[in-house]
């Protein structure tokens, strides 16, 4: 598959799958082509080339109408996106937006979405614009976990958090996508920390997978991973012609993009 913007290719030849219940982590260097990946398997930008399919389903190469129409159709099948953003509405509560994102205000769903964050679960009723960076991001995971996904997509989970927060946050994502069979594509800056949890990875360099694995074999050799791929930098941030995230294999979901309070776009 390829991908770009105004007709002309970012991403090329990207060859990936995801299955139920697997965490992949999709790593790279800044500019290398992974939140344009995200974009185009949720149904938000035009593929050029090649095949995509995502929960069964192949999206068409329309324009912006079709793209629209096969987005929305993604989110009814279960694919969960949230973007680098978070994209909250900071004027609503925590409570307010896992009500707005779990179908019909399912309460059992909510809880379920608030399991993996105890922290979070106590302060559920503050405003989203007065939570800390690591709090705010919770929501937003917490808000797609409520639409029960079957397929999420998550850009920079740990961008702008201390430490401490990552090493909670990783394995409490990766665990629950597991025991509820949610397929995750998570592209994360930090490199050792997601190889710690992930079942495998591809690293992407100037738009093309570079190189891909298990991830405990990547990890056990992050050092040179970094050095080669990613600048040399371990905690930051011949392929074939398709991307398949099937309906056996993981579903795709993107949460609509929700536009914040104060006017900013909600892209991811």
């Amino acid at each position: 598959m390829s991908a770009g913007y105004g007709g002309v290719a970012v991403v090329h030849d990207l060859d990936l799958h995801v299955g139920a219940g697997e965490v992949v982590a999709l790593l790279g260097a800044n500019g290398a082509g992974k939140t344009t990946t995200l974009l185009t398997v949720s149904g938000l930008l035009q593929r050029l080339a090649g095949e995509l399919t995502v929960l069964g389903v192949e999206p068409p190469m329309g324009g912006r109408f079709a793209r629209e129409k096969v987005a929305l159709a993604l989110v009814r099948k279960g694919l969960a996106y949230v973007p680098e953003d978070r994209a909250l509405f900071f004027g609503l509560s925590g409570r307010e937006h896992l009500r707005l994102a779990a179908r019909r205000g399912d309460g059992e769903a909510i809880e379920l979405a608030l399991e993996p964050f105890p922290a979070l679960a106590a302060i559920i009723d503050r405003r989203a614009g007065l939570l800390s960076g690591g709090e705010q991001q919770m929501l937003a995971i917490a808000r797609a976990l409520a639409t029960r996904p079957r397929l999420l997509l998550i850009d920079e989970m740990t961008l702008g958090l201390a430490p401490i927060i990552v090493e909670q946050l990783l394995p409490r994502v990766a665990a629950t996508a597991r025991s509820t069979g949610v397929g995750m594509l998570l592209v994360e800056q930090h490199v050792k920390a997601v190889l710690t949890v992930a079942d495998r990875a591809y690293v992407m360099v100037q738009g093309r997978i570079a190189t891909s694995g298990q991830a405990s074999e990547m990890n056990a050799d992050s050092q040179e991973l970094a050095a080669r791929y990613l600048g040399a930098i371990p905690d930051r941030h011949q392929a074939g012609p398709s991307v398949n995230l099937s309906e056996s294999s993981s579903p795709e979901g993107t949460t609509p993009a929700e536009r914040r309070e104060d006017g900013g776009d909600a892209s991811g």
